[in-house]
């Protein structure tokens, strides 16, 4: 991004990395994602969140959105992000925020934890942008899901319709349980909705 010299884009630049931080986003991304220098976002991380910022390395890998439930999660969140980028004219960064406020409140009103960090979301949205992952469409339920590149959609079965043989049988709270078929059917039905 072009370093800009407008009060107004500097105010905009601020809310939007306010905004990122309360989400939970780690510098990394506001680096990223605002003109604001490295100093002044770590002063408002700090006065906005209360603590420095998370050290390390951003997620990198594409394995962690193939595994079952956080492929759930990241199809659902990417659905959205794909159906607000079809209507609506935000700005990428904006596409990304408003999908993850979305994704919040879907996986609260079903009681979910979430499992997706504003920062993976984010991330997520590279790795499409990237062609790294991909959306493929269930042969079974016809929801859209997260998946490789390459992986041939003629055959392919969400984890929804075909889970592992021990998915959904933890105990944790807020976790995905498998206890019938119509829970099944409505997580499905959530991640076709954004067609």
């Amino acid at each position: 991004m072009a370093r800009s010299k407008s009060i107004l884009t500097e105010a905009r630049q601020i809310e939007r990395a306010v905004v990122l931080i309360n989400l939970g986003a780690r510098l990394q991304v506001l680096e990223s994602e605002t003109d604001l220098s490295y100093e002044r976002l770590l002063r408002l991380y700090k006065e906005v969140s209360g603590k420095s910022p998370s050290k390390g390395q951003l997620p990198f890998s594409t394995d962690w959105f193939m595994t079952w439930q956080p492929n759930i999660h990241a199809s659902l969140f990417l659905n959205i992000h794909e159906y607000l980028n079809k209507t609506s004219e935000l700005e990428e960064i904006d596409t990304v925020i408003k999908a993850y406020q979305l994704y919040l409140e879907q996986t609260a009103s079903q009681g979910l934890e979430p499992m997706l960090s504003v920062t993976r979301a984010w991330r997520l949205v590279k790795f499409v942008d990237n062609g790294m992952l991909t959306m493929t469409k269930c042969n079974k339920c016809g929801g859209h899901y997260v998946s490789h590149p390459h992986e041939i959609a003629k055959h392919y079965v969400c984890g929804l319709c075909n889970p592992p043989a021990r998915a959904g049988k933890g105990r944790q709270t807020g976790a995905l349980q498998l206890p019938s078929a119509s829970s099944t059917r409505q997580l499905a039905a959530a991640t076709t909705e954004a067609d």
